[in-house]
């Protein structure tokens, strides 16, 4: 009993204390935000609404405590249950799709009807399996800190509470002569495609910028935000990623998220870096069989644009291309030459469309976005040096726990350099 309570205080001082932070933090302020607003005030997501309501559910979780009265090797299969049931219902959802989308079907209602029935099925047994699993993988999940040391008084801190549930859409926006997001605005989860579409270009012709309406795949709001997936190591890293900017939001690192963009990428990059670790160490040790091969290792750059020595076409590089594309970008906007640069950013993506990346828009607010993310050498970042000196400082670490403690002070690129000594190329 006494665990349980200390449990709802927990829940409930971390509850409050991201309400207070979402309010401050959320929507930065601003007039080049406000103007955007004027085109989302009707279709922002509700964090607040969305808070209360998943405290409350995980409350009631938390106070049924059903992980400890089932043995492991049966917590474990209920997990695996539950997202064969995840694939199940994905599967099922995408054929009733195709029904009401195949123009040879007279009448889709009675083709789909069997279909919507099972889909209602499998989503009754979800709503019994989807919370036991959650409070399990948060149990593995918090046993995983602890015995990486990234926790207090045997206990994470923050504690490790997340929720499935359909993610907001994000409205992200950039100046047109250079990179730098000006804006982040969560949308609400069930906006359709051209509702999307429309939004971008009223908020491009009217303000002049570069506008992207983009999927995400968590939210570091308390409990936090996670997308469903039937791919297990794909969830573990997201609620990884996203607990780590929960305990980074008291320090410094954390505070100052939307300081700059620098900053930004500073915590992204060590969310990324940390989600990756700890979701690989939980399903090691709870889902051996999950995990998967090491990648091939290859190197830095290569393209499928000519053969290599044998006269074979090289594999394509994502990563390589889109750094690449992105300081090609930043050269020809340090030129001043915009209309080149959205000309080529469209060649680019018609390019990588080809090698099988389907990315509906190449754009400045694409970059402003993805650019943040830097774990991996390469990609949207283009020779943005921040990421590298994360990942340096990370390599320059003995132990993932001293990484994060490090990081979590420090409030400036100049703080980071001072740490790793050097700056990074």
């Amino acid at each position: 009993m006494l665990k349980q309570i200390k449990t709802y205080l927990r829940l409930a001082f971390w509850f409050t204390l991201s309400l207070v932070l979402l309010t401050k933090a959320s929507v930065p302020p601003g007039d080049r935000i406000e103007n955007v607003r004027a085109y989302t005030r009707n279709i922002e997501f509700d964090y607040v609404r969305w808070m209360i309501n998943a405290a409350f559910t995980k409350i009631s979780q938390a106070s049924l405590d059903i992980p400890r009265f089932l043995p492991e090797d049966d917590q474990i299969v209920l997990v695996k249950d539950n997202l064969s049931l995840t694939g199940e219902i994905r599967t099922t959802e995408a054929v009733i799709e195709m029904v009401y989308s195949d123009p040879t079907i007279d009448d889709p209602d009675k083709a789909a009807e069997e279909y919507r029935s099972q889909l209602i099925k499998l989503k009754t047994l979800q709503s019994f399996l989807g919370p036991l699993s959650e409070s399990i993988i948060q149990q593995q999940t918090s046993q995983i800190l602890q015995d990486l040391h990234i926790a207090y008084g045997g206990q994470p801190f923050p504690p490790l509470f997340y929720r499935i549930t359909p993610l907001p859409y994000a409205l992200i926006v950039s100046p047109l002569d250079t990179i730098r997001q000006d804006a982040n605005i969560s949308l609400l989860p069930d906006m359709p495609l051209d509702s999307r579409i429309l939004l971008e270009q009223e908020v491009e012709e009217n303000l002049g910028v570069s506008a992207l309406v983009v999927p995400v795949g968590g939210v570091g709001v308390y409990p936090t935000m996670v997308l469903s997936t039937s791919n297990l190591m794909s969830l573990t890293e997201i609620i990884s990623h996203e607990w780590t900017h929960n305990f980074l939001t008291l320090r410094p690192l954390g505070i100052n998220y939307f300081t700059s963009d620098i900053l930004r990428t500073m915590n992204e990059t060590t969310a990324s870096i940390s989600g990756k670790e700890i979701g690989l160490a939980t399903l090691t040790n709870y889902y051996p069989e999950l995990v998967p091969p090491p990648p091939t290792p290859k190197p830095y750059a290569t393209y499928q644009t000519h053969p290599d020595e044998l006269g074979e076409p090289l594999a394509f590089d994502f990563r390589a291309e889109m750094r690449t594309t992105r300081m090609t970008v930043d050269q020809l906007l340090a030129e001043e030459k915009i209309t080149e640069a959205e000309t080529y950013m469209e060649e680019r993506r018609q390019y990588l469309w080809e090698n099988g990346y389907q990315i509906r828009r190449l754009n400045q607010a694409y970059f402003a976005f993805h650019g943040a993310y830097a774990d991996t050498p390469g990609g949207a970042a283009g020779d943005d040096p921040v990421g590298a000196a994360v990942r340096l400082l990370r390599a320059e670490s003995a132990s993932l726990s001293e990484f994060i403690n490090k990081i979590s002070w420090i409030s400036s690129f100049d703080g980071l350099r001072a740490l790793v000594g050097t700056t990074p190329k």
